[in-house]
């Protein structure tokens, strides 16, 4: 189980400002996409991940292409250390205040978010965890955001892994009823772990918790509509650039070469 699923301890709860602006950028490759972000990566594991994340995402179903499949496999990929990442530092840059820090990611959210929004809409109770007791911060009735993308699973047998929450010691454990996760299963770098994606700014209710005995705290959790846009659509493509989407994107050969000689 990596990191992602874990790092629920991350969100602090605070009332920020709306995530807004990416959706006015035009969608662009992968490799073009990353570079307003490239300088906090080291080079060669943003080449080469880039280069294995599209190359796994050839043909992707669900009419994909493969730039917005391959956005959504490099979010999920883990480096060394984990807070390399990606998924480690966008979700630290989504949880910030100063929401101009955001600006440079905007190209990647427009793709990534993009690409979400062609997956069908998830309604289903899932699971996350951390081997923590957050019971203080979600007391019962509470309304709350959480801003960075949560990755969680819908399988108990992985939720009870000693790579997530395990069986022993202070854990807590987030039952969601969520309405709008996408199942990036067939577009993750791992495909067995059954990943539910919420998108950033997602709104929560506190609907129950109890002691599950043996240092486990259950958090029942419930999505609402939002009190505003927090997190507004990726939008259509312009006219003028969906038709000049399929020659964009037959450049992505160039691009890994344009991107190589930057970095």
């Amino acid at each position: 189980m990596t990191s992602r699923f874990l790092d629920v301890i991350n969100e602090d709860g605070k009332i920020l400002l709306p995530i807004e602006g990416y959706q006015n950028v035009d969608l662009l490759p992968l490799e073009q996409a990353l570079l307003p972000v490239g300088h906090l990566f080291h080079p060669d594991s943003l080449r080469s991940n880039i280069w294995v994340a599209k190359q796994r995402s050839e043909s992707p179903p669900n009419g994909l292409t493969t730039d917005e499949s391959a956005s959504i496999m490099l979010y999920t990929i883990d480096w060394t250390p984990n807070n390399h990442s990606l998924y480690h530092i966008l979700n630290q840059t989504l949880r910030l205040e100063d929401r101009k820090k955001l600006k440079p990611w905007f190209a990647y959210l427009k793709l990534i978010l993009t690409a979400l929004s062609k997956l069908p809409s998830v309604t289903k109770t899932v699971y996350r965890g951390v081997r923590v007791d957050l019971r203080l911060q979600y007391p019962c009735g509470k309304k709350i955001f959480w801003w960075g993308f949560s990755s969680c699973t819908d399988t108990m047998s992985v939720v009870q892994s000693e790579q997530f929450c395990g069986k022993n010691g202070p854990r807590t454990l987030f039952s969601i009823e969520c309405l709008n996760g996408k199942s990036i299963t067939q577009h993750s770098y791992y495909k067995t772990e059954n990943e539910i994606l919420l998108l950033p700014a997602i709104y929560f209710e506190v609907h129950s918790q109890y002691d599950a005995g043996n240092g486990l705290h259950m958090i029942q959790l419930r999505e609402i509509t939002p009190p505003g846009i927090f997190l507004p659509p990726a939008g259509k493509i312009p006219p003028s650039q969906s038709d000049n989407q399929s020659t964009t994107l037959k450049q992505s050969s160039d691009n890994s070469k344009f991107i190589h000689n930057y970095l």
